[in-house]
């Protein structure tokens, strides 16, 4: 819901993200001339800096004047940041008016938030008269991935009863663990039990499509992004013996904040590959209102298809969205490009339509 990576979408794809955008911000403010982007904290993130840039020029070609608010403390006037891509970014501290937020001289109809408040909802944005999206529930302080992947697999039972699919294709299996902690290992027999029983599962499912593989288990925490505390299980061991660095390492997110809640999911075989030679690949799909708009793929030449590519060395390389993402071609293979980004299309929309019960549940 907050995400980075705009810089990442091939060029091809800006015209789509600009249209998504106009129709996204005129629903939720039809008159709305003024646009304000609240961006994460963090400006010594150049590749984060180049998506926001991004992000802020499609605003503009949507034919939104943007404005960029951060919630930086130490922020007391504007700064200018100079990027490698030759754009600049112009950050602006924030200014509260009684019921409007703002910047100086700048008095937006909609807030656009790409800070996903991993630290907290900032008191400057609450109870704010215009509209902030996404809401400040739905930041990682009061987030988590299980109830999102609840939500989604209600979604996917229904959509896999209309077509005769089962779920299992389109929704991994997933647990959660409460009240963990790492450093003084609490919790870890929740940890162990539920690895144990996701493990079992897999394995039925791999024995009925036969499957020749070893399951595995992707351990993260329930809140929080940017690939940090991240694991992989194979065997209940794996969890048992964790040494005192990998449990450091597993106890804390981003912005340093405590795990103290986990998400157990079933890991699944990256099959794709890019380049020559072949390095891992997975494709990325990015939406802005109820629109597709483009994608890449996450390569890492370091990383085998069953480890985490979100992790340093890895690079992005654009998917071709603009014309096969919403046609399949019957005419094709199942596996031609056209219908593959088709799937990666409808399983991004699933996942929408799953954000979307997730955000009616906060209100």
């Amino acid at each position: 819901l907050f995400p980075a990576g705009f810089n990442n979408l091939g060029e091809r794809s800006l015209p789509l993200c600009v249209q998504a955008m106009q129709n996204a911000i005129e629903r939720v403010c039809p008159r709305s001339c003024g646009v304000l982007l609240i961006p994460e904290s963090h400006t010594r993130n150049q590749f984060y800096l180049e998506s926001v840039a991004v992000l802020k020029r499609i605003l503009e070609s949507a034919g939104y004047e943007v404005r960029i608010g951060s919630l930086l403390a130490e922020l007391s006037a504007p700064q200018t940041l100079s990027l490698p891509s030759g754009a600049s970014l112009r950050l602006e501290p924030l200014q509260r008016h009684g019921e409007r937020v703002g910047v100086a001289g700048f008095d937006p109809c909609f807030v656009l938030l790409n800070n996903d408040l991993s630290a907290g909802r900032p008191p400057v944005l609450e109870g704010v008269a215009q509209p902030v999206l996404p809401a400040l529930a739905l930041g990682w302080s009061q987030r988590r991935k299980s109830v999102h992947f609840g939500h989604y697999r209600d979604v996917a039972r229904e959509f896999g009863a209309r077509i005769e699919l089962d779920p299992w294709l389109i929704d991994p299996y997933f647990r959660q663990c409460g009240e963990v902690d790492f450093l003084a290992r609490e919790g870890e027999e929740c940890l162990a039990g539920n690895v144990e029983v996701l493990l079992e599962s897999i394995r039925l499912k791999y024995r009925e499509y036969g499957i020749d593989r070893e399951p595995f288990v992707i351990i993260k925490a329930d809140a929080g992004s940017y690939g940090m505390g991240v694991m992989t299980a194979r065997s209940v061991d794996d969890v048992r013996d964790l040494n005192r660095k990998e449990r450091k390492r597993m106890a804390a997110s981003k912005d340093s904040q405590a795990v103290r809640q986990v998400i157990m999911q079933e890991g699944v075989y990256t099959f794709e590959t890019v380049g020559d030679p072949p390095a891992v690949a997975e494709p990325v799909v990015y939406m802005i209102d109820q629109h597709v708009v483009g994608g890449f793929y996450r390569v890492h030449t370091g990383r085998g298809a069953d480890e985490n590519l979100n992790a340093p060395g890895m690079h992005f390389e654009p998917l071709a969205f603009v014309e096969p993402c919403n046609t399949p071609d019957c005419g094709q293979a199942p596996d031609a490009a056209p219908n593959r980004f088709y799937a990666y299309g409808v399983v991004a929309r699933l996942a929408l339509l799953a954000a979307a019960r997730e955000m009616a549940a906060h209100g």
